[in-house]
């Protein structure tokens, strides 16, 4: 008889030093900047929400955590539970498998980088497939220009992994992997494996690798449609405020807004969203958030973040 796997749990990795922002992080969390009208932290988080994921851990600095848990509270209001462990030094992604240990226990986890911001209509669908689907890892990879930058994906004429580098000098492929990973429970063991790399930290192209020898690593392709944003430095920063404003502006709606998406995916009610709104009274964002009941909640399918 088969057993029912766990829901998959989700964790946002929202620490390090954040050294390419100085002097704009010295004292704030980059996770709490603006992209354009939101904070930061909020389009991780909604990345997660459409592939249906409802309890979340951030992960972040002794000094940055009370900030974020002042923002996001215990997630009830988006009918979702959120928690917090603390990362006292960075010690590379892997490590917050180590950290959140007791929060995952035995599901399966999907994690996300805190300045990383994905947009797209295919996206609810496709990481909401890749969780369900996922039998090992599950990375999602994005054609780029130049991908001496990142980690990159090697993948057959059927689209199946068969070689993982980390910024190598003369990459095999243009796929980059993202900072949005799914993976089984065997995670946690893995990463405590882990030795660290030259620059002091584990790394998460090692976790890939480990999946890959096991046979066990499929690739999810975002392509043209798609968007992925990195905003860990002041240009990256820039362009993805401008992005979101021009989306915004142009289409009318919004990007990362965790109140319609909890709305969208029937978490909360519509008199939930109407309190809500009611804590936004006489601005935007809660001008917004009223428009919304006035449309009606239409499928989450399409939807993009």
């Amino acid at each position: 008889m088969l057993t029912e796997q766990p829901p998959t749990k989700g964790i946002v990795l929202a620490g390090g030093r954040n050294l390419r922002l100085h002097p704009v992080t010295v004292s704030v969390s980059k996770q709490l900047l603006p992209v354009y009208d939101k904070p930061m932290v909020y389009y991780p988080l909604t990345t997660l929400m459409l592939g249906g994921v409802r309890d979340v851990l951030l992960v972040s600095t002794p000094r940055d955590t009370p900030r974020l848990e002042e923002l996001l509270g215990d997630g009830s209001q988006w009918g979702m539970q959120i928690r917090y462990a603390v990362q006292h030094e960075p010690r590379g992604i892997p490590d917050a498998f180590i950290v959140g240990r007791d929060f995952i226990g035995a599901s399966p986890v999907a994690l996300i980088l805190g300045d990383n911001v994905f947009f797209g209509s295919e996206l609810s669908q496709k990481t909401r497939d890749a969780i369900e689907s996922n039998r090992g890892a599950t990375v999602f990879t994005y054609p780029v220009k130049d991908p001496r930058q990142f980690g990159v994906l090697e993948v057959d004429a059927q689209g199946k992994p068969v070689d993982i580098q980390e910024k190598p000098h003369q990459p095999k492929s243009n796929l980059a992997v993202t900072g949005m990973y799914v993976y089984d429970n065997n995670v946690v063991e893995i990463a405590e494996s882990l030795a660290p790399s030259g620059r002091g930290e584990t790394e998460i192209t090692d976790v890939n690798r480990a999946y890959l020898l096991r046979g066990q690593l499929d690739a999810v392709q975002f392509g043209r449609g798609m968007a992925w944003l990195d905003t860990g430095t002041p240009e990256s920063l820039l362009d993805a405020s401008l992005f979101v404003q021009t989306i915004e502006h142009r289409q009318g709606f919004k990007i990362a807004c965790p109140e319609e998406v909890a709305w969208r995916m029937g978490w909360i009610s519509d008199d939930a969203l109407a309190g809500l709104a009611n804590g936004y009274r006489g601005r935007p964002y809660g001008d917004y958030l009223e428009a919304l009941l006035d449309e009606g909640a239409p499928a989450t399918d399409g939807y993009a973040n």
